[in-house]
């Protein structure tokens, strides 16, 4: 202790900087005096106030970066298009209208219904009596209701689906900043390979969700648009996240999932997206998080995703 004094008091600093460095080893106030300032109380007493404002100050700007608690309650605004085969789109209408869910079928369009499902051809899809059933704007858990009572109907009606069939989902995107854009292109691509083994094989990387690899986080660091964003996709719609969306409906579709009429796995799938969006508003994932490391989802949510992983390695 005594050579730390005698080492600081033989500094050729000032004799503040010589103050403020024996009171943080421990030396009182009037200790300090004697030692360098011949006495002067008070003169170390203002050294010692200026340090106690500086660090209160410090506290504060730590304390107001600290993130808030993330609120993942899921509220958004989302549609769901569903993919699918082995059902006309007649008797699928008359089941889904039976059940209480208002349904007309029409053909292929892009056009948007706050009011009504719709039931629309899709030229990509492979099997028999094909089809795409598209849902209204849907909101939050009682969206998740809904559709619960739709994937009933779809199973009475017995329809299936195969590798031509995927399972996308729209989040509302009216209110993202740029930022949460970024944030949301580079967590879900850093995420990919996690993503990618909770998918089918089929759904990794093929014409209509392409991978994300060959989209730089420099580039995407790099825009200073939503314009310049999707010029980082070429404009695409076929990518896993399709930003094209945006300009024609204000959201964001995501396009990986396999088709599925399956109400667990698209419950499932559409609060992950929800909650990554939420997540992306504040942050993004760090490089090489594992699935048991993704900050959004809960334990019962990993567990999840971790079976959908174990089984699909073994398909």
């Amino acid at each position: 202790m005594n050579e730390q004094i005698q080492s600081i008091l033989n500094e050729n600093g000032t004799k503040t900087s010589k103050i403020q460095k024996l009171l943080t080893l421990g030396l009182t106030r009037r200790q300090v005096a004697d030692l360098v300032a011949n006495g002067n109380y008070g003169f170390v007493q203002n050294v010692y106030k200026r340090m106690m404002q500086g660090m209160a100050q410090g506290a504060a700007q730590a304390a107001a970066t600290v993130l808030p608690q993330l609120d993942y309650t899921f509220n958004r605004n989302f549609g769901i298009e569903i993919e699918a085969y082995n059902c006309t789109r007649e008797r699928l209408a008359r089941e889904l209208n039976a059940a209480g869910i208002r349904v007309q079928v029409e053909g292929y369009n892009h056009t948007d219904h706050a009011d009504h499902w719709k039931l629309v051809t899709d030229s990509s899809l492979q099997g028999n009596d094909t089809f795409e059933l598209v849902s209204p704007i849907l909101h939050g858990e009682q969206g998740i209701e809904e559709l619960e009572k739709v994937c009933w109907v779809l199973d009475l009606c017995n329809a299936k689906v195969n590798d031509s069939c995927g399972l996308h989902v729209h989040m509302d995107a009216a209110e993202f900043d740029l930022q949460t854009w970024k944030n949301l292109i580079i967590t879900y691509k850093r995420l990919e390979k996690v993503i990618d083994n909770f998918m089918p094989q089929s759904r990794r990387d093929n014409h209509y969700c392409q991978a994300l690899t060959t989209i730089s986080e420099t580039t995407i660091n790099r825009a200073s648009n939503i314009g310049e964003l999707r010029a980082a996709f070429d404009y695409d719609r076929y990518h896993k996240i399709n930003l094209e969306a945006y300009v024609r409906h204000r959201t964001v579709e995501f396009r990986q999932h396999g088709g599925s009429t399956n109400f667990t796995k698209m419950s499932a799938w559409i609060h992950f997206l929800a909650k990554m969006i939420t997540f992306a508003k504040q942050g993004k994932v760090q490089t090489n998080t594992t699935l048991q490391n993704v900050p959004f989802l809960t334990e019962s949510e990993k567990l999840y995703f971790r079976l959908r992983t174990k089984k699909l390695a073994v398909c």
